[in-house]
């Protein structure tokens, strides 16, 4: 039978790192998780791990090296059934004591079948890949590029934005936090050329938050995440 897909795909990415990407793409995929089926994924290479984000890390359940013989025809439903959850959202993610990557071609096999199962998938993407075009930016529907309102984050918007443009997906910035006297969301905007989709002030207690039990569902960073969601139209 041949699958078609249905699911609603969103790419995240820090501009720089330390930015808080994965958080915010933790975020995300709690939000949409409220209104339909969500699968967040961990794209990151060299990472400690999604599932230690969002502490996890000790709940069974298949990471990506236990994928690695999921190539060809894959099916969605089986793989969604061995993912741990975090709350309603089913999370894959990379293993900090198996860090060898996987086979790219069983990550787009993989990809491919979630994407025909689930509503929304919320893809944590590594920002080299972006730059090298390693990236699955095609398969999205938008990317979130993640900054503060620095000029290094304009710098890092500024080296993305051409690979964003070239894959033909819709994208916009999501400022986190605003030094003193720093620039300010239009300020990042128009240096980039990129639209400002939402900001926040600092979340001070989103670190906190997120090493007790995982990214918060209040706060700044939250606000921002449902302000994505609600206007890519992935909320009811």
């Amino acid at each position: 039978m041949t699958q078609v897909r249905r699911a609603a795909v969103v790419g995240v990415v820090g501009a720089a790192g330390g930015v808080g990407a994965s958080t915010f793409a933790a975020l995300l995929a709690r939000r949409t998780s409220r209104t339909t089926s969500t699968v967040l994924v961990d794209l990151v290479r060299g990472g400690g791990g999604l599932d230690v984000v969002l502490g996890i890390e000790e709940t069974s359940g298949a990471r990506w090296p236990d994928l690695r013989g999921a190539g060809g025809d894959v099916h969605g439903e089986d793989v969604v059934g061995l993912l741990p959850r975090w709350g309603a959202c089913a999370v894959l993610s990379a293993d900090r004591e198996r860090p060898d990557p996987v086979d790219a071609g069983v990550r787009v096999d993989v990809l491919h079948a979630l994407s025909c199962t689930v509503g929304a998938l919320v893809l944590d993407l590594d920002r080299g890949d972006v730059v090298d075009g390693h990236a699955p930016l095609p398969a999205c529907d938008a990317v979130v590029v993640v900054a503060r309102a620095d000029l290094r984050c304009v710098a890092g918007v500024l080296a993305l934005a051409p690979r964003l443009a070239a894959a033909g997906t819709g994208s916009g910035v999501v400022v986190l936090g605003r030094p003193p006297g720093g620039l300010s969301a239009a300020d990042v905007a128009s240096a980039t050329g990129v639209p400002v989709w939402a900001a926040a002030r600092r979340d001070r207690a989103l670190a906190a938050r997120a090493e007790r039990a995982g990214p918060g569902g209040r706060g700044p960073a939250a606000g921002a995440a449902h302000a994505v969601v609600r206007r890519l139209g992935l909320t009811a």
